[in-house]
């Protein structure tokens, strides 16, 4: 057994990590430190997809983006996919198929990749050593430049352009909403609002900067967003004139949407997906 040392506390999940769980994560491509041996994890086939990874020039070097859409002609409307601390495995891969499936183009940049790869390891001190020393600046550049190439190619209809993330990505996901006027739409699972143990700037220091608005997919049993931060949160940008809104599951801890974890509710999961895509399409994401 291993013993996990989070940021944010253990999860109930940390403790399931057998040499058999880490085999299994190992072989299927998904994060090993969250990873439970008892999971199912749902897995999307590309049937009707084009599904890659391109090298995108960013500001100092190349960066892989996982790129999945429909197989079909014209423009699709696009969802940028923010990962969460670790990395752009397959779990994340997965919810980018999902997505093309329901007629998007999904994009997931390796936002970490000058400091290692974080979804190796069974030590989460490691995956948090190589997500602080993962500027924001370094995150934006890679954003803005996997941007430009949706711009360039011939598939993606960037007018129609949303963003989504979970955990580390969730609080990207706000920023991107604060940086980004490109964004029509935002929907942010359970990311931080408060500063954290990223560096990077808090959702909640600049709400006033919201270009779009903002759906928040959170967990009433989450010990690391306490629901001041979420009343905060919303307050802040009520009083900015921003548009937010934050639903809360009572019943589900923070990654609920994860299904290779222990902490996987596909009760949340079940409502809170079609909540993303029924906001998507009602601010022009469709």
């Amino acid at each position: 057994m291993f013993t996990l040392h989070r940021a944010d506390g253990n999860w109930d999940e940390d403790f399931h990590l057998t040499r058999r769980g880490i085999a299994l994560a190992l072989a299927g491509g998904y994060a090993v430190a969250a990873y439970s041996a008892d999971a199912d994890p749902i897995t999307t086939d590309t049937k009707g997809l084009i599904v890659e990874t391109v090298e995108v020039q960013s500001t100092d070097r190349k960066i892989p983006v996982y790129v999945a859409r429909p197989d079909g002609k014209g423009k699709h409307p696009v969802v940028f996919v923010n990962s969460e601390v670790f990395g752009v495995h397959e779990w994340v891969k997965d919810i980018c198929r999902r997505l093309a499936k329901a007629g998007y183009v999904a994009a997931a940049p390796d936002l970490f990749i000058r400091a290692g790869d974080p979804s190796k390891t069974t030590d989460m001190k490691v995956v948090m050593d190589i997500v602080k020393a993962t500027p924001e600046a370094n995150v934006l550049a890679d954003t803005t430049a996997t941007l430009n190439m949706l711009k360039a190619s011939a598939f993606a209809d960037t007018k129609r352009m949303g963003v989504t993330g979970f955990c580390w990505g969730g609080g990207a996901t706000w920023r991107c909403c604060e940086v980004y006027p490109e964004f029509k739409a935002g929907v942010a699972w359970y990311g931080p609002l408060k500063p954290a143990a990223y560096p990077r700037v808090a959702p909640y220091d600049a709400v006033k900067d919201l270009k779009c608005p903002v759906l928040g997919l959170y967990g009433g049993l989450d010990k690391g967003i306490p629901q001041k931060d979420i009343d905060d949160m919303l307050a802040a940008a009520k009083a900015a004139g921003k548009s937010a809104e934050i639903i809360v599951y009572p019943n589900a801890q923070h990654g609920f949407l994860a299904d290779y974890r222990g902490s996987y509710s596909a009760e949340a999961s079940a409502e809170a997906w079609p909540k993303m895509l029924a906001f998507f399409k009602k601010n022009g994401v469709a």
